[in-house]
């Protein structure tokens, strides 16, 4: 989420017209068209954030800009050329980072919440707790874990101190606090 991405359509012989056409998980469709002949560029129905960049030394390449979870799904690119015509598939999964935070409750518990992550994060405690993560799914399609310490067979007391370890595929994260 907020990086930008550029998925190039590799060029095979002289470019007559270039296609993107995106279908995402949400939201309505849109396609950029290049045409040689005119040099421009159609859009419809594409977000300010997506351009389609051609200069005759390059191949084609759709730029998306501050990529956003609304942009995920599918991005096809169709070329015709003297060569024939070409088609690139792209499938675009978009990471949300989850926002982490490590608490103390109101029972002197700690509590780690890995909030709005996409996919979710996996957490786990050192030492060991015998806690299970809750899960709360939001509309935006990200999910927020959160796991509260329960000592269980270790040795903890209060004031000792505990680590919360977060696992995610944008990164791996811990923290640590005492209650």
């Amino acid at each position: 989420i907020g990086d930008s991405l550029e998925l190039t359509c590799p060029r095979k012989g002289a470019l007559t017209v270039v296609t993107w056409e995106t279908s995402p998980k949400a939201g309505d469709p849109c396609s950029l068209v290049y045409r040689a002949d005119k040099d421009m560029t159609n859009r419809t129905n594409c977000s300010d954030n997506m351009n389609l960049t051609f200069t005759p030394a390059l191949d084609p390449v759709l730029e998306i800009r501050r990529v956003g979870i609304a942009q995920e799904g599918n991005y096809t690119c169709e070329m015709v050329s003297t060569e024939g015509n070409f088609d690139m598939i792209y499938h675009l999964t978009v990471l949300a980072p989850p926002r982490l935070s490590l608490f103390c409750d109101e029972r002197g518990s700690p509590v780690c919440e890995a909030a709005a992550g996409k996919p979710p994060a996996q957490l786990w405690w050192v030492p060991e707790s015998n806690s299970t993560a809750e899960e709360k799914g939001h509309d935006n399609r990200t999910v927020t874990v959160l796991s509260r310490f329960t000592a269980g067979s270790s040795r903890v007391t209060n004031g000792t101190s505990v680590s919360c370890m977060v696992s995610h595929p944008a990164g791996n994260w811990s923290q640590s606090i005492a209650c």
